[in-house]
């Protein structure tokens, strides 16, 4: 599987997972510099698993919260512990 963000493939694994209808990658498949840890919002910090939203960035071109990963995550989420998800911008296929 690969994520590919504005042409360019931001993450590629034979081994990523599914879970709740998102594709996880694991964290040593994605090109981590491209990511941006944003503050969280009132929401993140409500959200059970300790979520992480990520910008996807490079030489000006930003897709604000593009990346997820959960950094405590309850029993059902375990699986994917720091493992890393995309949405909007970037396709997964």
């Amino acid at each position: 599987m690969k994520a590919i963000w504005h042409g360019q493939v931001i993450a590629e694994s034979d081994r990523t997972l599914e879970v709740g209808g998102y594709r996880y990658f694991p964290r040593e498949a994605v090109r981590m510099n491209l990511l941006q840890a944003v503050p969280k919002t009132e929401s993140d910090l409500e959200c059970p698993h300790g979520v992480q939203f990520y910008d996807v960035a490079e030489n000006g071109t930003r897709s604000e919260r593009a990346a997820w990963s959960y950094l405590s995550p309850r029993p059902q989420m375990k699986q994917v512990d720091h493992w890393i998800g995309f949405w909007d911008d970037v396709e997964v296929k």
